[in-house]
């Protein structure tokens, strides 16, 4: 369900004493003949394979009898592709998922059970999101949560104060109207009209997206309009609109880069890619309506029940996860953040730059939107929602009956 939570100090909190977890130096973790494990992802694909590979390479001079064959795909292939292996047996002894889809992994059978890890190195809260009656069935491999970067030099062109942690969508809105300049190709504003953004938005307007036991649809309601009449009244004023390319692959992220758009909700997975941008920019918490919410992603690394060599894939899952080289090479590279609970070790994330505000991470970790999280029907529930949206924003529906139609369509999935 997708709820606003309070997350006491969450990426912050100090472990006294803490030691990182992985395999100490030059351990064997299956006997010692070689072995060969397999590891399936789609976490470092654009950007970050080389940054893997580090990992990789550490772990394996560690254990000098495993070898890890990696294979990275793009995201929009690699659902599809898991779901082929594990029909057909053939899925990898080490696999990335996602929070969203866990419940419905874990409920196949198709994940071994995790034992012998130290969980608690990690964030509790996400290494318990993992865990189903208490057995640990994944390991968080990463977090990131969306903020609301801004290019400060069109805000300054335009005489427009920074966006701070208490604006509203109003403060927003205002702002994107004075950026825009349709004629010259500068936007305002840019958030996707997706499921994703939508269960936050009804969140930030005080809503409720399923039921408190997820057993019934709450998004059809004020709060619910609301949220999607914030999505859908941008196109076409603040922000372009799908014939204008909105939602094709890359286009937020070149019109950012281009120095076209003014305000951009995007996840902190871009600091890297906008370390060299010719002009200045910044991130602040996402404003809200009646509250903040902001997105918070988690990816895990699952063990597949069906591996012959659980012992080494553990070790391989325990090692990506949180050790030492790990933390290094995710903090250097701007690649997400790793789910460790020692502050001490977080620390360097603050002190680089671009962005200077890099605060805003945590900081809009104090109030969350948890992504629905319902099992098998994960997927098309995702699909209907933004289906829908597309239809209102299109203006073949009104908001009104894209929502009930949603309503409808996703209630048989919930069981």
């Amino acid at each position: 369900m997708a709820h606003t939570a309070r997350l006491v100090g969450v990426g912050i909190v100090a472990v006294a004493g803490l030691a990182l977890a992985g395999c100490s130096g030059g351990g064997t973790p299956a006997g010692d003949g070689p072995i060969t494990i397999t590891y399936t992802n789609f976490t470092s694909n654009g950007g970050n394979e080389e940054n893997l590979q580090k990992i990789v390479d550490a772990f394996e001079a560690e254990n000098d009898n495993v070898t890890v064959e990696v294979t990275t795909l793009p995201y929009a292939d690699y659902f599809t592709a898991l779901q082929t292996d594990l029909a057909g047996g053939t899925v990898s002894d080490v696999f990335d998922i996602e929070f969203a889809n866990y419940a419905a992994y874990q409920e196949s059978g198709v994940l071994a059970p995790i034992e012998g890890v130290d969980t608690s190195v990690y964030q509790s809260t996400l290494a318990d999101a993992y865990a189903t009656d208490g057995t640990q069935y994944a390991l968080p491999s990463s977090f990131s949560n969306v903020v609301l970067f801004y290019n400060a030099d069109l805000f300054d062109a335009a005489g427009i104060e920074y966006p701070t942690s208490e604006w509203t969508w109003e403060d927003e809105q205002a702002a994107a109207e004075k950026l825009t300049d349709a004629a010259a190709g500068v936007w305002g504003d840019y958030q996707p009209i997706s499921y994703n953004e939508f269960y936050k938005t009804v969140a930030q307007a005080g809503g409720e997206f399923l039921s408190a036991d997820g057993s019934s649809v709450e998004f059809n309601s004020p709060e619910g309009v609301a949220a999607a009449q914030w999505l859908i009244g941008k196109s076409g004023t603040t922000m372009p609109t799908a014939e204008q390319g909105a939602g094709t692959p890359d286009f937020d992220s070149t019109l950012f880069t281009d120095g076209k758009l003014g305000m951009w909700h995007t996840g902190i997975w871009m600091f890297g890619t906008l370390a060299d941008t010719a002009f200045t920019w910044d991130v602040a918490v996402e404003p809200g309506d009646t509250q903040h919410a902001s997105a918070l992603f988690s990816n895990g690394v699952a063990i597949s029940a069906g591996s012959k060599n659980v012992e080494a894939a553990t070790a391989f899952a325990e090692f990506l996860t949180s050790s030492q080289t790990t933390v290094d090479v995710r903090l250097d590279a701007g690649w997400e953040l790793p789910p460790i609970a020692d502050q001490a070790a977080l620390a360097p994330y603050l002190e680089k730059t671009p962005p200077t505000n890099r605060q805003a991470v945590f900081d809009s970790l104090e109030e969350v939107a948890l992504a629905p999280s319902i099992g098998e029907g994960q997927a098309e529930m995702q699909d209907i929602v933004t289906e829908e949206l597309t239809e209102a924003a299109a203006g073949r529906k009104t908001v009104e009956q894209a929502l009930a139609d949603a309503e409808e369509r996703v209630a048989p999935l919930l069981g």
